[in-house]
């Protein structure tokens, strides 16, 4: 059956004046406008299309791709603004996308490119967009490990850091001591890894392969220090890099990043003269 907002592949069933109808199962037929039909193509065949609803409610096929399916996020550019309605964006296609008012999160205005999700609106059975999509995000257990690679869409800043869409389904914080100096932009799309998947199930992300190794080798390296020293050791903000170095082999800054992580993970506690194994008290 053709899914709304989806991408679908589905025979050509005949030819007419204004294009292919194609097979939508339950839908009936569906036309491909003449405009919209690849070369070489004839009744028969197997295309790819996706499917919408036009002004006048009937379901319409296009072989354009938007910037986003049904159910995926992405950073669109407002095109105009319609009192009491909402808002118009870009999403790639000949018809723009609506963002509805009671689907918004602030004032915009035009230009500005917002990261919304698109998704059916279940009063229209039309496709709109939302600003407000996280109440679509993290609905099932994050089914992924450490280090697995992850698509990812800046969808915010905060006071630590930036808060990510993982793979369309969940979120996630990628920290500012994880970056490097990087500054990210509002709606970007990076691939990232899962450094770690905390007890509540929340996600702590990484930038780039090797800094996720690079933590992870250094996070056990520490750890170990600290059972071979009876829990604790006297490195910390305070010590000199030459201190850290010496230690670990490591520059501070690596080292902060990660007993950052490590506490982060309640792994550890910092304390003022320097860092100990948390105990079962420390993690309630």
């Amino acid at each position: 059956m053709a899914l709304l907002g989806k991408l679908n592949r589905l025979r050509i069933v005949r030819f007419a004046t204004p294009g292919y109808y194609l097979d939508g199962g339950s839908h009936g037929e569906i036309l491909l406008p003449s405009r919209y039909i690849p070369a070489g193509t004839t009744p028969g065949d197997q295309i790819d299309v996706m499917i919408y609803r036009d002004t006048e409610d009937r379901l319409v096929a296009t072989t354009e791709k938007p910037l986003a399916y049904a159910d995926e996020c992405a950073a669109l550019r407002v095109v105009s603004l319609t009192p009491r309605i909402g808002v118009f964006l870009d999403w790639g296609l000949e018809k723009d996308l609506l963002l509805p008012i009671r689907e918004m999160s602030g004032p915009v205005q035009p230009g500005d490119k917002i990261v919304v999700r698109v998704m059916v609106d279940p009063h229209t059975d039309r496709l709109i967009a939302t600003a407000r999509f996280n109440r679509f995000l993290n609905k099932t257990p994050a089914p992924y490990h450490e280090g697995e690679s992850v698509r990812l869409l800046v969808a915010s800043r905060s006071p630590i850091g930036y808060n990510m869409v993982v793979n369309n389904a969940h979120t996630g914080l990628l920290y500012h001591t994880d970056l490097g100096g990087r500054t990210l932009a509002i709606g970007e799309l990076v691939e990232g890894y899962i450094r770690a998947i905390r007890p509540d199930g929340k996600l702590d992300l990484a930038l780039g392969k090797a800094g996720y190794r690079r933590i992870a080798a250094l996070t056990d390296q520490i750890l170990a220090a600290l059972e071979a020293k009876g829990g604790s050791l006297p490195y910390g903000d305070n010590s000199i890099p030459e201190e850290i170095r010496d230690a670990f082999g490591v520059s501070k800054k690596a080292f902060k990043q990660a007993i950052g992580a490590l506490y982060r993970d309640r792994r550890i506690v910092i304390e003022p003269r320097g860092i100990r194994l948390a105990g079962p008290a420390d993690r309630q």
